[in-house]
């Protein structure tokens, strides 16, 4: 085993797709994350001014330094992690379209000593992934977010450890797919589209149309986007914990606001996208073990 993880971390240091994928991760996880912060800094500047103030005290809701960084923190870091997911298809279906799975594998003791140093060796990518993306979103929040309404210490500890946890969910949710599918380009042209536009129009759709508010909380992306969004939903109330006064409407707002429609917590999230994770790992693992090599 040790000898096969050496053997794949060498295929994607030699590769250009570590380095191509991470540096449209950083840039996009950087820039959502300042726009969005800039967006969530006016917020709070609203929320901060008298007539706000008065109506807050009113309802007996502190408004003046509430963590506005952590709504648009969860924007930057779910954007990059689009690009662990990607990189995640590279791991067999790239294999097979390079026509370097034969040797992968008549070099390996079986294809299940295969698989696994792989999972492995793409878990510890996912990981570098998620906390490359954290520290570019947080350093986009850091440069437009008053410094009141930054996350606090622990606040940001939680928000990195869910980042790398959902870089790793990402990139095996990644190689699941593409191991099904067996095509780079099918599986990426198809997540990218699924991901960025097909489930958040249906998310939409079914909350305007039917106020169906949970659905971003057990469909893939929604999953993956709440496990590091719902820490921003649940410091304002709007998972995980209720605010007395907060009506199902401005709940699922706020999670909408944090980039994570529907999301129940970021723990249920997590073990949601886990489950997303393990179905297309399982069928690629099947499908590889049955699959020809030429």
């Amino acid at each position: 085993m040790g000898r096969l993880l050496v053997a794949e971390f060498r295929k994607t240091l030699t590769t250009k797709s570590w380095w191509g994928l991470m540096i449209p991760a950083v840039v996009l996880a950087f820039g959502f994350a300042l726009g969005w912060g800039a967006f969530a800094n006016e917020v709070g500047d609203v929320l901060s001014s008298s007539e706000t103030q008065i109506i807050a005290q009113a309802l007996g809701i502190e408004t003046g330094h509430l963590p506005m960084g952590l709504l648009a923190i969860g924007h930057g870091i779910n954007i990059g992690l689009t690009f662990p997911v990607i990189f995640g298809v590279f791991a067999l279906a790239g294999e097979y379209s390079k026509k370097t799975i034969t040797t992968t594998f008549l070099t390996a003791p079986n294809r299940v000593s295969v698989l696994t140093a792989k999972m492995i060796t793409y878990s510890v990518w996912g990981a570098v992934y998620g906390l490359v993306v954290a520290a570019a979103a947080s350093l986009g929040i850091a440069l437009t977010v008053d410094g009141s309404r930054l996350p606090t210490g622990g606040q940001w500890l939680a928000v990195v450890g869910a980042s790398v946890l959902a870089g790793v969910l990402a990139t095996l949710f990644g190689i699941g797919v593409g191991a099904v599918w067996n095509s780079v380009v099918g599986s990426v042209v198809t997540l990218v589209i699924y991901l960025l536009v097909i489930e958040n129009v249906l998310v939409l759709i079914f909350y305007g149309l039917w106020r169906v508010d949970w659905l971003g909380g057990v469909l893939p992306n929604g999953t993956m986007n709440g496990i590091v969004g719902a820490i921003g939903a649940q410091a304002f109330g709007a998972a995980g914990v209720k605010v007395p006064g907060l009506d199902a409407e401005a709940q699922w707002t706020l999670q909408y606001v944090a980039g994570a429609p529907g999301a129940f917590s970021w723990w249920a999230s997590a073990l949601v996208f886990f489950a997303w994770t393990m179905v297309f790992f399982a069928g690629g693992w099947v499908a590889n073990q049955r699959r020809d090599i030429t």
